[in-house]
Order: C-alpha cells, then structure tokens, then sequence
C-alpha cells in the first residue's frame, strides 16, 4: 500500500516533534529559557546555531530550523499559559483537604487543546526542516533519536 510510508513519515515527524518539544522544554528549564524574555530570541538563537554546527547546516536549513524552533516556542507558550508560574494550576490541585478532580480534568483538556491546535503547525515545520537536509544530515537526526538525546537523555 501506499499510504504506509506516508504514516511512518507522519509518525517519524510527529515522534521527532514530540522529542524536539520535550528536549527544548526540558533545555528551557534547565537553562533559562523562561528568563530569556517573552520571546526566548537569545536562546532560541544560540539553539539554532548549536544544531546548525553539528548538522553543518546552510543558510536555507538554519532558516528553516529558525522556523520550527519558533513554532516549538509558541507551543510551548501555549501550553505553559501566561501565567508566570506554570506550576501553580498544579498546585492548586492540592491545596484543598481531597483532590480537585473537575479541575484537574479542565487543567488536562485545556493543555490538551492547546497540544492538538498547534501541532499540525509544528509538524509541518519540522517537516520542513526535517524534508530539505541532506540524506547524510538526516542519518545524524535518526541516529541521535535512536540514541534518545545522547548525553542530553536522561536514560543514557
């Protein structure tokens, strides 16, 4: 059949956009991103030009990384809301003597709309990026997913 390469690309793009978000996530509370200003230029910047190093990218794939960091940001944003402490909704689940049960299903839902409403924006974008390196450029991607992030993962 046809259609099967076609969704292993779909769920090659989305698993790849799903470790990029968790891995620019997990960088963003490691290392500042939340403190680099609303919109996260400075680290989004210097994230761009360390993949695009190891990646040996040209000015047409850095761009095109630029893009799908930028599309990561905001969805990023969108599920973090704009409260200045994220936890906070978390906490609140807690505060009372017995678990807030409605709110924690609102809490879900609404991180899970903002998940659903800007992925198909962040799949075509790594897309993309993914779609114009060079076949030996995305033998470095596949190897690093394979490798879950190298010295980066958390697991190995």
């Amino acid at each position: 059949m046809k259609f099967r390469p076609r969704i292993a690309r779909g769920l090659l793009a989305l698993f790849g956009g799903t470790l990029l978000l968790g891995s620019l996530t997990a960088c963003a509370g490691r290392h500042g991103w939340h403190e680099a200003g609303a919109d996260g230029g400075a680290m989004r910047a210097h994230m761009v030009e360390r993949i695009g190093r190891k990646l040996d990218l040209d000015a047409d794939q850095r761009q095109r990384l630029d893009t799908l960091a930028a599309q990561l940001q905001r969805q990023r944003q969108a599920v973090r809301g704009d409260t200045a402490d994220a936890r906070a909704p978390w906490r609140a689940l807690f505060a009372g003597p017995t678990f807030d049960q409605a709110a924690a299903t609102r809490l879900v839902e609404e991180k899970t709309a903002a998940v659903r409403s800007g992925s198909p924006e962040v799949i075509a974008a790594l897309a993309d990026f993914y779609d114009h390196l060079r076949p030996a450029q995305q033998q470095q991607v596949r190897d690093f997913i394979e490798r879950r992030g190298g010295r980066w993962s958390r697991h190995g």
